[in-house]
């Protein structure tokens, strides 16, 4: 299988069977991410105690791109300290910028698929979202707010 066809089944598996989206009720962390330019309109929410993420989930709507991104991003963060999750939210940025190592590549699991987004400039926004919105809502310890990634902000 080439990496194009395990890009589209990983990106197909997490956008129609998210593990990640639904509300979580006794989540202490919840910001909004929106990306304009496509549409993509994210809730997360996270449950964080003692510095570790117990648990997370996501509700909105967007692209296949998007919606995947946001789900694989779950899968790795939860269970993980505050500062892993942000290391592996860097190596992904950094990844879409072509600028990690295949070593920090690996450590994203399936999330490593989306490293070909890079190549599409359109859809470059839509798999940062989860991601940026992550990175803000650890940043600002942000309750009920919403934050608009429309402007290329480079705050990755």
């Amino acid at each position: 299988m080439d990496l194009k066809q395990l890009y589209r089944e990983i990106v197909n598996e997490h956008n129609l069977h998210p593990t990640h989206k639904h509300d979580l009720e006794d989540a202490n962390l919840k910001l909004r991410g929106v990306n304009p330019s496509c549409g993509d309109d994210i809730t997360l929410q996270l449950k964080v105690n003692d510095g570790i993420i117990e648990d997370g989930s996501f509700n909105g709507s967007g692209c296949a791109v998007s919606q995947a991104s946001a789900d694989m991003m779950l899968d790795l963060i939860i269970g993980k300290k505050e500062d892993e999750a942000k290391a592996l939210a860097d190596i992904f940025m950094r990844m879409i910028k072509g600028e990690a190592t295949d070593e920090e590549i690996e450590s994203l699991d399936e999330a490593a698929a989306l490293q070909n987004v890079s190549h599409m400039p359109a859809r470059v926004k839509c798999v940062q979202l989860g991601w940026r919105t992550f990175n803000e809502i650890i940043k600002d310890e942000a309750h009920e707010h919403e934050h608009n990634f429309e402007k290329d902000d480079d705050q990755d």
